[in-house]
C-alpha cells in the first residue's frame, strides 16, 4: 500500500513538469458512475467534466494540517508567489510523509496562479518576523526564503481509496486530455472530511 502511494504521490509532484500533456482539474464530485470507472464533475469555474478512472489510477488523500507540523528538518512543498522586494510569499504548504523525501526537489514554476513557483525540500531555518514566520527550505543546489501568513494552506498527504470518491469531495485530478473531452486521470487527489485541496 505505501509503495503504491508513493508512486501515486510522485505522478502528483511530476505532473507540473509536463504541463503540455496534462491537465489539472479542480472540481468538486457530481456522481460516480455505478461501475466506478467515471466520475462526472463541476470544475471551480462552475464548468461540467468528465474524469475516467483506469486500473493503474492512484487515489491520494489530502489532510489538513497545522504549521506546528512543518518539524525542522522536514520534507515540503511550498507553492509560492512573489512578495514585493521581500522574496516569496506561500500561498500553500504540504507535507510530505518521510518516505517521500526528496521526491521533486528542486525549485520550478508551478500552475496555480500567474509567476507561482513550487519549492521541494527540507525545512533547514524558520525566524519569527513581524510580517509572519519565514521558512528556509533547501534543496540540492540552492534554497529560499519563503514567507508564511494566516492566509497560507498547510495540508498533509495519506493514502486515498476510490471509496474516497463521493459527490460533494472536492478533487484534483490529473491526467491527459482525450479527444472526447475525458480526462484520463493517472492520479486524483481527493479532499477528506470536507477539505479542499489548496494546490
Amino acid at each position: 500500500m505505501l509503495r503504491v502511494f508513493i508512486l501515486a504521490l510522485a505522478t502528483v509532484i511530476a505532473a507540473p513538469a509536463f504541463a503540455q500533456s496534462t491537465t489539472a482539474l479542480r472540481a468538486t464530485v457530481v456522481s460516480v458512475a455505478a461501475d466506478g470507472a467515471s466520475f462526472t464533475a463541476q470544475s471551480r469555474a462552475g464548468e461540467p467534466a468528465t474524469v475516467r478512472l483506469k486500473p493503474e489510477t492512484r487515489f491520494i488523500a489530502v489532510i489538513p494540517a497545522a504549521l506546528a507540523d512543518v518539524k525542522a528538518g522536514a520534507y515540503v512543498g511550498v507553492a509560492a508567489v512573489p512578495d514585493g522586494d521581500s522574496g516569496l510569499k506561500a500561498l500553500e504548504v504540504h507535507i510530505f510523509p518521510e518516505a517521500m523525501r526528496g521526491a521533486g526537489e528542486g525549485f520550478r514554476p508551478f500552475d496555480l496562479a500567474p509567476k507561482s513557483s513550487m519549492t521541494n525540500g527540507a525545512l533547514s531555518e524558520r525566524v519569527e518576523t513581524v510580517d509572519g514566520p519565514k521558512l528556509t527550505i533547501s534543496y540540492k543546489g540552492g534554497s529560499q526564503i519563503i514567507r508564511i501568513d494566516a492566509s497560507t494552506a498547510i495540508v498533509a498527504f495519506a493514502p486515498g481509496d476510490k471509496a474516497d470518491l463521493k459527490p460533494g469531495a472536492a478533487v484534483i485530478a490529473r491526467g491527459v486530455k482525450a479527444a472526447d473531452g475525458v480526462i484520463d486521470a493517472g492520479a486524483v487527489l481527493i479532499g477528506r472530511n470536507g477539505l479542499t485541496p489548496p494546490m
